[in-house]
C-alpha cells in the first residue's frame, strides 16, 4: 500500500481562481487550458501516487490519459512563465515574509529518471538513489506554497551527450554543486520577476557559505542561513568577547555571549494550530564570510562586510542548538528567528500539502516533463494551501494587514 496523505478539503472555486489568473497568459490555446485544469484537478482528486493514468481517471476516464500525457511529456508551453505568474498571483492573496528555500529529495528505483545519482545520506547511513531538488517557497508563518523549482544534474548528466538528449536537457543546462543549485532556483530566475523581493532562508546550510553569501550580496538579496556551529567566523563588536582574536567558532562566539540571550517566542507548524514556543537567543555582529572553505580566514573587521550571527536555545539545553548567519545587521533578532523558524512551516507543508499534490510523484523521465508536472504540482499546492487558510476567491491581500501570528516588533 502507498503512503496514506490527510484528508484535504477540495478546493475547486480556488482552482478556478488559479486557472483564470495563470493560465491565459501561458497557454494560448483552448484545449491547453482545459489541460492543464484537469491535470491540477486530477491532482487533487486521485488516489495514491499520482500518476498520469490516476490523474486522468479521477477527471474524465481513459479517453483523457493520451491527451494529459502528452501536455506533460511533449508540449512546449513554458513553465518558468507559468511560475512567474504564480508567484504574482500568491504576492497579491498571500504576500510572504520570505523566500525559503527547501530541499526535496525524490526516492527511484531505477536509474533512468533525469537527474537521478547515488548519494550518501547521513542519517540513514547508506547509499540512496533519487533525485535532489530545490523548491522556492512564499513562506508566512500561517501557510507557504512553492513557485519555483531547481533539479540537481550531476555530473554524468551533464557531461554525457547521450543521456542528455535522451532526457531532453536543455544545451545551457551546466554541472553545479548542490550549493550552487540552491542558489540558482532563486538567483537565476526569480529575480528576472515582477515580485517585490523579501529575505531569502537557506536552512539546509552549505558547505561553502562564504561562496553563498558573496552571491546573494552581489544580487542586493537579504539572505538568513543555517551554519554548523563548527564555522569560523571573526567577531566585529569591540564591546564583546572575542574581537581581535581571528577566526573563532560559531558555537565559541555565541556561547561567550550567552548572558545576553533573549526569551524570543514563535509559531510552531509542527505543534498544531496556534502552538507557540519560545527559545533563548542572541546575536553578534561578525564579519561575513568571503568564497573559500568553509573554515575561514582570520582577519581584521575593519572595511568588511558584516552581518549577525545567531544562536538559539531550546529549552533547557546547554549548548546552543542552532546558529543562523544573515547580511541583514539592522534587522531586529526576534524577527530574524521568526523568519528562520519559516523552514519548519515549509518543511511541514512540504511534507503533507506537498505529498497530497504529487510533489515528487512525475514517473516519467524527461526534464521537461519533470519540470512541467511540478510546476502544476505548485499550483495544486497553492489551492491547497489557499482554501486551508481560508482564503475567499477574489479576495486579495487578505493576509498584509498581519506579518506574523506574533508581534515582529517585540519579544
Amino acid at each position: 500500500m502507498g503512503q496514506e496523505w490527510p484528508d484535504f478539503p477540495q478546493p475547486p472555486d480556488v482552482v478556478s481562481e488559479l486557472a483564470a489568473a495563470l493560465f491565459p497568459a501561458v497557454l494560448r490555446r483552448a484545449d491547453q487550458r482545459r489541460r492543464a485544469e484537469q491535470y491540477v484537478r486530477g491532482l487533487l482528486a486521485a488516489d495514491g501516487r499520482k500518476s498520469v493514468r490516476r490523474i486522468a481517471a479521477s477527471v474524465g476516464g481513459g479517453a483523457d490519459e493520451q491527451g494529459l500525457h502528452h501536455f506533460i511529456a511533449h508540449s512546449t508551453w513554458d513553465w518558468s512563465s507559468m511560475r512567474e505568474a504564480l508567484a504574482g498571483h500568491l504576492q497579491d492573496v498571500m504576500p510572504p515574509q520570505a523566500w525559503v528555500v527547501q530541499p526535496m529529495a525524490i526516492p527511484k528505483t531505477g536509474e533512468h529518471s533525469v537527474g537521478v545519482d547515488r548519494r550518501f545520506v547521513s542519517r540513514l547511513g547508506k547509499l540512496d538513489i533519487g533525485q535532489h531538488a530545490y523548491g522556492v517557497w512564499f513562506a508566512r508563518a500561517e501557510m507557504s506554497a512553492p513557485v519555483n523549482w531547481r533539479l540537481h544534474l550531476p555530473g554524468p548528466w551533464v557531461r554525457d551527450e547521450e543521456r542528455r538528449r535522451r532526457a531532453e536537457i536543455p544545451d545551457g543546462a551546466v554541472e553545479e554543486t548542490l550549493e550552487e543549485c540552491a542558489s540558482a532556483a532563486v538567483l537565476q530566475s526569480m529575480l528576472k520577476w515582477s515580485i517585490p523581493r523579501v529575505p531569502v532562508v537557506l536552512g539546509a546550510g552549505s558547505a561553502n557559505v562564504g561562496a553563498t553569501v558573496q552571491r546573494f550580496r552581489a544580487a542586493g538579496l537579504p539572505l538568513l542561513v543555517r551554519v554548523p556551529g563548527a564555522m569560523g567566523l571573526t567577531v566585529a563588536d569591540p564591546s564583546l568577547p572575542g574581537f581581535g582574536a581571528g577566526r573563532l567558532s560559531a558555537q565559541r562566539i555565541v556561547d561567550s555571549v550567552r548572558a545576553l540571550r533573549r526569551p524570543v517566542a514563535w509559531s510552531d507548524p509542527g505543534g498544531g494550530a496556534g502552538t507557540v514556543r519560545s527559545s533563548q537567543v542572541v546575536a553578534v555582529r561578525v564579519v561575513l564570510p568571503e568564497g573559500g572553505p568553509s573554515l575561514l580566514r582570520a582577519g581584521s573587521a575593519d572595511g568588511r562586510p558584516q552581518g549577525l550571527l545567531l544562536g538559539e536555545w531550546n529549552g533547557s539545553r546547554h549548548a546552543p542548538s542552532e546558529f543562523w548567519l544573515t547580511t541583514e545587521d539592522r534587522t531586529p533578532v526576534p524577527e530574524l528567528l521568526r523568519l528562520a523558524k519559516l523552514t519548519r512551516r515549509v518543511a511541514e507543508d512540504c511534507a503533507t500539502s506537498g505529498g497530497r499534490v504529487g510533489l515528487r510523484d512525475f514517473t516519467g523521465r524527461s526534464f521537461r516533463g519533470w519540470h512541467r508536472h511540478i510546476t502544476l504540482a505548485s499550483i495544486a499546492c497553492a489551492a491547497t494551501t489557499l482554501t486551508e487558510a481560508g482564503h475567499e476567491p477574489g479576495t486579495a491581500g487578505q493576509w498584509a494587514g498581519h506579518p506574523d501570528v506574533l508581534d515582529a516588533r517585540g519579544a
